[in-house]
């Protein structure tokens, strides 16, 4: 078992989502830099001023590809650092470093958190070569020297951590979406059930009347032709959405007419108002059952986390091109509206992304919670 778990880890692959080198990045070179500058003026027991410039620049220079290049930046870094000690070693070079070499402490970290396993693994040796080395040439105490070695273990164990966190977070980020695409797909699938049968019915019927009353059988076929473009519609929506094998119910979902039955009498607390406006007709019903389950999702949350919310207002107005559906809590700022774990927006901002709709979900400017989605009325996914 241990060694599938070292092969695992060895064979583990860089995060896909390191971020570019930025503004912050530098600012972090010249907070250090000045750091250093200070030491330099104001300390009288440092090495010579040449080593301390290449020891300066081995430590801060690779800080700027810590994240997509974590193993060259240590090796750089490092394997300088190595080369520098075992010369001041050789020459009996004597005066101390300077404190903000500290800084390579963040290589470290960067390479267990942007780094794969083997470069991990690289990298790890690199720091652990230059250790032994370093202490002798810059003689210190046992219980420094212990230190020094934990400093750099808990910046890497420190690293992976945060690494392993970024992992779970992404994986259950993306089981949220696949839920949300699953719930869509089969309610999308019911949908186009429904009409299947609506068809298989009128055929039956227009094949039992076509001798005696052709003219009726004419009228059927017309709703025949105009369930098949329904059907046809919802099923160009299925299309890229993934549905896992469940069983269903073939019945119509949910849509915009069912937002009314979310509002409240007044004596619930908070009390939810839902107000309907516009034209509604020829609605996709993806985009209905939609508006529906962001609507009751987010009334949800507004009663779970609306802390002293007394009211809740869900509008939706239908236009010739799209649906808006915004719901406002008066919450205490910043309280309402959010799931336990983030991931219930995650799902709703998936649906509506499927849908080729738009959804914001944040702080009101005044009080309170404010969720918006807008979809298009056809529901064309992207």
């Amino acid at each position: 078992m241990a060694t599938s778990a070292l092969r695992s880890l060895w064979a583990e692959p860089r995060p896909t989502n390191a971020p570019d080198r930025g503004p912050r990045d530098w600012a972090l070179v010249v907070a250090l830099v000045g750091w250093s500058v200070v030491e330099v003026v104001f300390r009288q027991d440092l090495a010579p001023r040449p080593l301390l410039l290449l020891y300066t620049l081995a430590v801060l220079g690779p800080l700027l590809w810590r994240r997509t290049h974590p193993l060259v930046a240590v090796a750089v870094c490092f394997g300088t650092l190595t080369t520098l000690d075992i010369v001041r070693i050789l020459t009996g070079s004597q005066g101390g470093l300077l404190n903000s070499m500290s800084a390579a402490l963040i290589l470290a970290y960067a390479l267990f958190r942007w780094g794969s396993g083997r470069e991990a693994a690289s990298g790890l040796g690199v720091i652990l070569l230059w250790l032994p080395i370093t202490t002798v040439a810059d003689p210190t105490s046992l219980a420094d020297t212990v230190g020094a070695y934990a400093f750099f273990l808990f910046a890497a164990a420190l690293g992976a951590a945060i690494r392993y966190r970024a992992k779970i977070r992404i994986r259950d980020i993306d089981h949220a979406k696949a839920r949300e695409r699953e719930q869509l797909a089969r309610e999308l699938h019911d949908t186009v059930a429904h009409h299947v049968s609506g068809i298989a019915i009128q055929a039956q019927a227009g094949r039992a009347i076509a001798a005696s009353h052709p003219e009726r059988a004419v009228e059927a076929l017309a709703i025949i032709e105009d369930a098949a473009t329904r059907t046809l519609t919802e099923l160009r929506a299925i299309v890229g959405v993934l549905r896992a094998t469940q069983d269903t119910e073939f019945a119509p979902q949910p849509g915009v007419a069912e937002v009314e039955q979310l509002a409240t009498d007044g004596q619930t607390r908070p009390c939810v108002e839902v107000t309907l406006s516009g034209e509604f007709d020829d609605l996709s019903p993806a985009v209905g059952a939609a508006i529906y389950r962001l609507a009751q999702e987010s009334v949800t949350n507004a009663r779970r986390h609306a802390r002293h919310a007394t009211q809740v207002t869900v509008a939706v107005t239908g236009d010739a091109d799209q649906v808006r559906l915004t719901i406002d809590d008066d919450g205490s700022s910043g309280a309402g509206g959010r799931a336990p774990a983030g991931y219930g927006l995650v799902g709703m901002r998936e649906r509506a992304s499927l849908l080729g709709g738009t959804f914001h979900a944040g702080p009101a400017a005044e009080r309170g919670w404010r969720v918006e989605a807008v979809l298009p009325r056809t529901g064309t996914p992207r």
